[in-house]
């Protein structure tokens, strides 16, 4: 995510963090590269000038703390203004209200609002406990409906049914009466989208936030449309009263120019990022963390907070008495670990979040990449149970069956074993005494790439 402006911006501040001091000169010259980076971004570009001259008042004017030399703090500066550009703090849905919450969803057609609502419903029920229901008001696309109510399916939302010859305005009202009835905490409306702001539909989306008095009112917008999702967030703004946004898409966004610009064009926070397809990929949005990440310093605390809600707790309890009990960690564990990584986005979702992961040499880089995980996983599943359990009865003829098995290469899965076999002694380590507690350690005193302020 934001990979080109982490990037640029990461190797232009390393070239300034050694600077045993801050002059005029080359705080101009790292704003210069850093101007470039944000404008390529497809940051808006009354957002860039605030941005650079916040930067540059508070570089020559401030007061070096003792704790970080000059070029380090002038890193802090860039880091502490990208958060106050996104927003200073997570602004958290207001569910305090009478039940049940109204949310109304708005955006423009193929923006991802109704996956959106279906990913809320899920984040709503799995994280704050809430009983929700879903109506689509959307009676202009083809099966609308009918795919809000799939969705509604597999997310455990409760659907609130609805037909296309129906007026919108009828039925959210109706849907209103039917989640007090269901004694719903949250009623989520999703509204018709156009492929582009016009008045009839600006008009049919007032009539509604007039009448529901929702709560809150979300705009979801394409975060891949960069500076256009602020322009187009914006226009919604003046003809409705939103209380936030969420970006969509905004795993697939290289740039990062819409999470930059929305708040400041819009006044209106970031509520939430859509951060993949699968119905539990929706983060809150902190920008103090992901100015950390677009900055190469990580996200450890999204890290441990996604490895809590979607590691396996039992199979994780499961493995670590094995491996304290002496036993062999085999091809089966090795599987399990795929799997999890899986889980919580993949290893590049997950490096991402480290501190440094974006500065390893492209080969290093290259080793990590998802689909040889996948790989990985194929191999080991066209293995036999016992071949799993008891990997060193994998001969010459095993591999070739192996291999052919798994449309793959003898090197491929001798790579593997090799994998094995090193993740097996770090994990005999780990189960002699103190190896955890030495880990642990070792993960906490991580530090963040040179020039990067610890936080």
């Amino acid at each position: 995510m934001f990979e080109n402006l982490s990037d640029k911006l990461t190797q232009t501040l390393r070239g300034i963090s050694g600077r045993a001091k801050l002059s005029e000169e080359n705080v101009s010259d790292a704003l210069r590269d850093v101007r470039m980076a944000l404008l390529e971004a497809d940051v808006a570009l009354p957002v860039v000038k605030t941005f650079i001259e916040q930067v540059k008042t508070k570089a020559l004017g401030t007061v070096i703390s003792n704790a970080l030399n000059p070029g380090e703090q002038f890193v802090k500066i860039v880091h502490d203004e990208l958060v106050h550009t996104m927003g200073d703090a997570n602004d958290a849905l207001n569910l305090a209200a009478a039940p049940p919450v109204i949310i109304l969803m708005a955006g423009l057609q193929g923006a991802g609002k109704t996956t959106t609502v279906a990913k809320l419903a899920r984040y709503l029920n799995e994280r704050e406990k809430k009983k929700v229901a879903v109506v689509s008001a959307d009676v202009y696309r083809p099966a609308a409906i009918a795919q809000l109510q799939t969705l509604a399916g597999e997310v455990k939302a409760h659907f609130i049914e609805s037909t296309a010859d129906e007026a919108p305005l009828a039925i959210a009202e109706r849907a209103v009466a039917e989640a007090k009835k269901q004694f719903a905490d949250v009623l989520i409306v999703d509204t018709a989208g156009r492929l582009a702001v016009d008045e009839a539909m600006m008009g049919e989306i007032r009539s509604l936030q007039e009448s529901l008095q929702p709560v809150e009112t979300l705009f979801v917008v394409d975060a891949m449309t960069g500076q256009d999702a602020a322009n187009t967030a914006q226009a919604f703004n003046q003809a409705l009263t939103l209380t936030g946004v969420v970006l969509a898409k905004a795993d697939g966004d290289a740039r990062g120019g819409a999470a930059l610009s929305v708040r400041a064009i819009t006044g209106k926070p970031i509520k939430f990022l859509g951060m993949g397809e699968k119905s539990d990929a929706l983060e809150p949005f902190y920008p103090d963390r992901l100015a950390s990440r677009i900055l190469g310093m990580g996200d450890v605390l999204s890290l441990i907070e996604e490895a809590e809600r979607k590691v396996d707790k039992a199979k994780a309890q499961k493995l670590a008495k094995k491996i304290t009990r002496g036993r062999k960690f085999d091809l089966e564990d090795f599987r399990d670990q795929i799997d999890q990584m899986a889980n919580m986005g993949g290893i590049s979702s997950m490096l991402d979040k480290l501190p440094g992961a974006g500065q390893l040499p492209p080969g290093a880089q290259a080793q990590l990449d998802d689909g040889l995980f996948k790989r990985m996983g194929v191999i080991i599943d066209s293995m036999t149970a016992h071949e799993r359990r008891f990997p060193d009865v994998i001969n010459g003829s095993r591999k070739q069956r192996i291999a052919k098995g798994s449309g793959t290469e003898v090197p491929d899965v001798n790579r593997l074993l090799k994998q094995h076999k090193q993740m097996q002694k770090m994990m005999k380590k780990v189960s002699k005494k103190g190896g955890m507690q030495k880990m642990m350690r070792g993960l906490q005193g991580m530090k963040p790439p040179p020039g990067m302020p610890r936080r």
